[in-house]
């Protein structure tokens, strides 16, 4: 990304998740099914096989409403990549590594914001913003962490039932 202005945000999260790094992968390849786990997504609505409109809203009082579009999916390698644009223009990807028993999860994110308001704001605010992304970001990881553990009991119940 070349704008390196006030309104260029870089981030990274990378969280340690007890499930398989393929079941992790496949959550998170469903950009529709993101409001079932992560709180701050209000709303995904699919707008093609690979992409999804999102709505986010953290703690400020501002939508977010941006295009996120899977131009890379590769479940053997671990990494998924996606476009976005909207209110937010740039990439953001996951890998999912295996890791002991579980999977290493590095999110990265290269944005432009482009929603005036927060443009507008961007002198004074920028810290905030900041810390609103990475309180997001740790409701991620526990919405996260709470739906695949969901994931595998129902998994698990469903098997006991065949074998019983």
């Amino acid at each position: 990304m070349v704008d390196m202005s006030l309104n260029s945000y870089r981030f990274r999260s990378a969280w340690w998740l007890d499930s398989a790094p393929g079941q992790v992968f496949d959550v998170l390849a469903d950009l529709g099914g993101y409001p079932h786990w992560w709180r701050e997504v209000r709303e995904a609505r699919q707008v093609a096989q690979r992409a999804a409109e999102l709505r986010c809203r953290s703690l400020l009082p501002y939508d977010l409403v941006f295009e996120a579009r899977h131009h890379t999916e590769d479940r053997g390698a671990g990494l998924l990549r996606a476009d976005l644009a909207g209110d937010l223009d740039g990439t953001a990807s996951w890998r999912v590594l295996p890791d002991g028993p579980g999977a290493r999860l590095v999110f990265e994110q290269e944005v432009v914001v482009r929603k005036a308001l927060l443009r507008g704001l961007a002198p004074v605010a920028r810290p905030v913003f900041r810390f609103n992304h990475a309180l997001m970001m740790r409701s991620a990881e526990r919405g996260l962490r709470t739906y695949l553990a969901g994931f595998l009991a129902g998994r698990r119940e469903r098997v006991a039932d065949q074998v019983g």
